[in-house]
């Protein structure tokens, strides 16, 4: 078994200091590709400046926009203890997208404030985002102490302020942690210029958090992405949680017809006993039962929601509005249907300003919406199990990303 790994991702205004911060975890986990430091002290020499942080990770990018390595969106460090993958965030619109259609699933979040500045609108933005989200997992690192002289009083201020506005949008971080990332304070080491402050380091406080592991404990969630007609019938999909057992009683989802596995199907590999969670495989049921596509297949006794109408929260990311009860294009898992969409309560999701008297969702608004399929669909809460709690709305391409919040309408 290798180490486990934690996804999170940073967020907060484009200058306070997320470059920086992922630059100096890196540096300070030594875990950067060898060579890489002093080849960034030598261009920063060469510009006459200090070394900078925020170069490391511009130049990693650079590399990868070159074809050198392989993933763009995501940077590895490591611990004794633990792998960590930071997702990058680039715009909140994009961060959003890639997080509902689960192309990039964060685990937990840290939310950057510079000191001088305070909270900031796109503070508020992707706060925002990360509680419409469900991540529960976030710490809070207020940067830039060397430019206040490492002063307690404003970072109390700060802290105060951002709490309040947290408060409302039902956020509880779990550490609020004063950082230099540029001189290294608080970052990997505690920080000899700030005594008052008695927490834990980034790494400590970001080594508390839960991987998606416990995925596996969850009741057993099997998605059908297709059927192949060979000399067996193979059922092949996604086990999005639980852990799918050679001999089981499942249950077919939306139809509720019962069959047994008889076997798992995987290629090159024979008497393949279980697939957890995260895993796309095959199976042949015992006796021959209807499924196609988009069907869920679960264990009898723990079944999820099937209903054709539910609530839930959109994000919409298209320039031409949503017009209220609309009929769009959902999907959810590998389920598909025509919906419509049914405006409850709409605000802007930098100022959270409930907005009156609309009828029609603009680009960057959020709203609680009900939800109203033509056929029968499985869902969860998004909170209970994701892969089943988040889905897109399309009309010719993904225009709302949204989180089923509570299920049936």
């Amino acid at each position: 078994m290798g180490k486990e790994t934690l996804k999170f991702v940073i967020v907060g205004h484009v200058d306070h200091g997320k470059s920086t911060l992922i630059g100096r975890l890196l540096y300070d986990t030594d875990s950067l590709p060898e060579g890489k430091i002093e080849e960034i002290k030598q261009i920063c020499e060469m510009l006459g400046r200090d070394l900078e942080f925020g170069f490391i990770l511009d130049n990693l990018e650079e590399e990868r926009d070159q074809g050198i390595t392989i993933d763009t969106t995501q940077t590895w460090f490591r611990t004794p203890n633990r792998d960590y993958v930071i997702i990058d965030a680039p715009g909140h619109v994009e961060f959003v997208k890639n997080m509902i259609t689960g192309a990039s699933q964060a685990e937990a979040a840290i939310l950057i404030v510079d000191v001088n500045e305070g909270v900031q609108e796109q503070t508020k933005r992707h706060s925002y985002i990360l509680s419409m989200l469900g991540l529960k997992q976030v710490i809070v690192v207020i940067n830039k102490m060397d430019l206040v002289n490492y002063n307690k009083k404003r970072f109390e201020e700060v802290k105060e302020n951002l709490l309040s506005f947290l408060k409302d949008i039902n956020i509880v971080p779990s550490e609020i942690i004063p950082i230099s990332a540029k001189e290294g304070h608080n970052v990997a080491k505690k920080s000899e210029k700030m005594k008052w402050y008695s927490g834990p380091t980034v790494l400590e406080a970001l080594s508390k958090f839960k991987t998606h592991k416990e995925n596996v404990e969850k009741p057993l969630r099997f998605a059908v992405q297709d059927v192949y007609k060979r000399e067996k019938r193979i059922i092949v999909g996604m086990v999005e949680s639980g852990i799918l057992k050679v001999g089981e009683d499942v249950v077919v989802l939306p139809s509720k017809e019962i069959t047994k596995i008889k076997s798992i199907e995987e290629f090159m590999k024979e008497n393949v006993l279980e697939a957890q969670a995260g895993k796309a495989t095959g199976i042949v049921t015992e006796n021959k039962v209807f499924v196609d596509r988009g069907n869920i297949i679960c264990e009898p006794n723990q079944l999820p929601k099937i209903t054709n109408s539910f609530k839930a929260h959109v994000f919409w990311m298209s320039k031409d509005p949503l017009k209220n009860k609309e009929r769009l294009n959902l999907k959810l898992s590998t389920q598909e249907s025509a919906v419509s969409v049914e405006l409850i309560k709409i605000w802007d999701s930098s100022s959270l300003k409930e907005i009156k008297n609309k009828d029609q969702l603009e680009n960057r608004q959020v709203a609680e919406v009900l939800i109203k399929s033509d056929k029968p669909i499985v869902i969860e809460n998004f909170n209970n199990i994701e892969e089943l709690g988040r889905f897109v709305l399309e009309r010719l391409n993904i225009c709302a990303g949204g989180i089923i919040t509570e299920n049936g309408g």
